[in-house]
């Protein structure tokens, strides 16, 4: 397998994509006005007042979304079509879509996880990952029926020994 060659900086692409959400929702350019300062101005920080409505939240985290899901695209075109059931290969994507997903979430105060969310990250593993199988057999858990069975018969077991134990105890001989 050819060595991989990093195209460019981490930070300056999250920043990069942090700057191009923000202009392009409009976040950056409200129009909300200021709210007058107390009497002491040298203790009040100036406070912006936003009037966010849930339909404006929803909009703008849909906006967000799409930008995350491209770049996440974006990165991902950069993974050969062999290493995309390798976890060191597409962790930093990955993990980048799902933080992206959920910090815009919990800035914009949308809740997460949410539908949307789910949405994209569904459908990542349905693009890209959908044939990756797993190397190790997958072991799950027994029917009710036969766990119910693991769980009485040594509880059963307890006070029979017990009771065998008393039993054989109660001669008074000494055992040799």
């Amino acid at each position: 397998m050819a060595p991989r060659v990093q195209t460019g900086s981490g930070r300056l692409s999250g920043g990069l994509l942090l700057l191009w959400a923000l202009l392009g929702t409009g976040i950056c350019h409200t129009g909300a006005e200021a709210e007058g300062f107390g009497q002491d101005a040298g203790t009040s920080p100036p406070m912006a007042m936003f009037n966010w409505t849930a339909q404006l939240v929803e909009e703008t985290y849909t906006n967000i979304t799409q930008r995350c899901w491209e770049f996440f695209v974006d990165l991902m075109r950069n993974v050969t079509a062999s290493e995309l059931c390798e976890w060191k290969v597409i962790s930093k994507p990955y993990s980048f879509l799902q933080a992206c997903l959920e910090d815009w979430a919990d800035h914009l105060r949308y809740g997460y996880p949410n539908a949307l969310a789910e949405q994209y990250i569904f459908q990542s593993h349905h693009r890209y990952f959908h044939n990756c199988t797993l190397e190790h057999q997958v072991y799950f858990d027994p029917p009710e029926d036969v766990l119910l069975a693991m769980i009485i018969a040594p509880i059963c077991l307890i006070p029979f020994l017990v009771t065998l134990v008393i039993w054989r105890s109660k001669d008074g001989k000494a055992q040799p």
